[in-house]
């Protein structure tokens, strides 16, 4: 389990370090080398749409994993997952601007922020459920956390990379090539992508279906497309999985992106100082979701999901008023209550969805409702931000729009069945015997 779980951390750290430094460099820079001819708040709405691309394309590597990994291993299209993000990730970091060759600069970056999409959407899924079919019964919680944990320690190192490159840059050489640094370091996903799959052992549960015999395959749910069978036979899951995640996601984007671009354009603050604050309240998470998740294994996933949607309904307000004070510590404070708030829920989700799902859908139904909440909710998330704020004039939308998000994921996790140490060996019924 501790091989697993260093293999599973390291892989999702860089993973999402190379995804999240897009959503940086997309507040701080992006907006100038890519978008010149649209400036200030129409550039910054161009940058952020870029960075949602990304997101539509997850679904699509989402459902290529599921399907991949429920019929061939969880290691497979965690393998491939990484190549394709190191390759696009690099791709991002030699990326030539506008200045230099025009329109095509922007469809290029496109074109890598889809292919970073693809590559994220199929990561998540295949190092979630291979952490969680391996560990015991009773830390289910606590090893699937670590998953989210990366998460957050990918977009920790990603602000931390920025600040230490604005710190030492001055503006004209940072905006010049000192950017590209953290894109070309992509490549170290293939490395630890080879040490993953030379490494680490397959799932359990997933050996044990492929043991069995063709016949026994059949009448247990094994079949010949595992993304098809989820969506047919377990709809209400994916959806309820979709509304779970929906403030999760959002409120994450929110912070680490969308309030970078709040504190430096409409509140006048200092860039190296926002990144900062944002990276010191982000890091608190590498403590409060493992807690969290080790908190659900005594509880249950469903009691926690629920509270911390309705804490961060709650708190949406709140935070906005200390952010608006423009003073650095209220903001922090205000940051690490909506980080410790969504932590949560993120601690206990990896376990509550593996939990959702039968066996031989599972990677494929957990997948899809992560990744489609993921452009639904986190995706546009910076976007709607900046053009919540713009139209307005202040941040009282924004609080709205969190209120609104927390409500689909409070409705939408009170509707699911707790299945609180399932037998994750289970497998879907057939057909014919579902009422």
């Amino acid at each position: 389990m501790r091989r697993l779980a260093f293999a599973s951390i390291a892989s999702t750290v860089l993973e999402w370090f190379d995804f999240l430094v897009y959503s940086t460099a997309a507040a701080l820079v992006f907006g100038d080398l890519f978008f010149p001819t649209l400036g200030g708040v129409q550039g910054t709405l161009a940058s952020f749409a870029t960075l949602a691309v990304g997101f539509i394309a997850r679904p699509l590597g989402g459902v290529i994993a599921g399907h991949v990994g429920d019929r061939y291993g969880r290691k497979v299209p965690l393998v491939g997952s990484m190549l394709l993000m190191g390759a696009a990730t690099f791709a991002v970091g030699i990326l030539p601007t506008y200045a230099a060759i025009g329109i095509w600069a922007p469809i290029l970056l496109v074109i890598a922020r889809i292919v970073q999409g693809l590559g994220v959407g199929a990561q998540w899924g295949g190092a979630a459920m291979l952490l969680v079919e391996h560990a015991p019964v009773n830390k289910r919680g606590f090893y699937g956390s670590l998953v989210n944990t990366g998460t957050i320690m990918g977009a920790v190192l990603g602000n931390g990379f920025f600040l230490l490159l604005t710190a030492l840059l001055p503006e004209g050489p940072f905006e010049s090539w000192g950017w590209r640094i953290p894109f070309i370091s992509g490549l170290l996903l293939v490395f630890v992508g080879i040490y993953i799959q030379l490494k680490i052992e397959e799932s359990p549960v997933f050996n044990e279906l492929r043991e069995r015999s063709a016949e026994a395959a059949q009448q247990a749910g094994v079949r010949k497309a595992p993304v098809g069978q989820a969506i047919r036979l377990h709809w209400r899951q994916i959806l309820q999985a979709i509304a779970a995640f929906f403030v999760v996601n959002g409120t994450f984007y929110i912070f680490i992106s969308g309030i970078l671009d709040y504190g430096t354009t409409v509140l006048g603050l200092d860039r190296t100082a926002m990144l900062l604050v944002v990276m010191v309240a982000g890091l608190t998470q590498v403590v409060t979701i493992p807690f969290f998740g080790a908190l659900s294994d005594r509880l249950g996933r469903k009691r926690i999901y629920v509270t911390g949607a309705a804490a961060m309904a709650v708190a949406a307000f709140p935070m906005f008023w200390l952010i608006d004070t423009g003073n650095l510590l209220a903001l922090g404070l205000a940051l690490v209550v909506g980080f410790t708030i969504h932590a949560s829920m993120f601690g206990c989700q990896t376990a509550m969805y593996a939990e959702m799902f039968p066996a031989d859908v599972r990677l494929s139904g957990a997948s899809l409702g992560f990744q489609i909440a993921s452009v639904l909710a986190g995706g546009l998330a910076p976007m709607i931000t900046t053009a919540l704020v713009a139209a307005s004039g202040g941040s009282w939308s924004v609080s709205l729009y969190i209120v609104a998000m927390a409500a689909v994921t409070f409705l939408g996790v009170s509707t699911i069945k707790e299945q609180f140490r399932r037998d994750l060996y289970q497998v879907s019924a057939p057909e014919g015997s579902r009422s």
